[in-house]
């Protein structure tokens, strides 16, 4: 006896023929002229709200690079003292000497109750260009994404 049709199971069947969301990491957010963007907003209300941030300290001097930067650039007024900031970034910078490139990943969470409210991850080469060079570059970039973040929920 051979196979027929009706041996075939039926397709998997979704509510009125529609497919299920897939999970995610966060909402997706739109690229830039620089490539897709790697920056997620988790709740763009308190991203809204943040007046004051505290920077902690983050390796390979990228907390200094971004309390530098932010100081100029960035729609957050730096804090010396975790307490008198409404939130606080912190990361890690590290590198991988074999693979030559520096990972980096930033995170802001409200001060009090530690809600993640936007991060971001930068891979970036090194070796060249120098390994100060792409903490710069890595900066810079974690700079323009919030600052895209902060105009794009501005908006909505």
């Amino acid at each position: 006896m051979g196979w027929t049709p009706a041996d075939k199971p039926a397709p998997e069947q979704h509510d009125q023929g529609q497919s299920k969301p897939r999970p995610t990491l966060g909402p997706s957010t739109p690229s830039s002229p620089s490539g897709p963007r790697s920056s997620t907003t988790n709740d763009a209300r308190k991203l809204l709200h943040i007046k004051k941030i505290f920077i902690q300290n983050i390796d390979n001097m990228l907390s200094d690079k971004l309390v530098e930067d932010l100081g100029k650039t960035g729609p957050f007024r730096i804090v010396a003292e975790v307490k008198e900031a409404d939130a606080v970034m912190r990361g890690t910078c590290f590198e991988s000497r074999r693979l030559k490139s520096l990972h980096s990943e930033v995170f802001i969470s409200d001060r009090v109750t530690g809600a993640s409210i936007w991060q971001d991850t930068i891979l970036r080469p090194f070796n060249p260009p120098a390994l100060q060079k792409a903490v710069d570059d890595t900066a810079a970039l974690i700079i323009q994404h919030l600052n895209d973040d902060v105009q794009q929920a501005q908006r909505h």
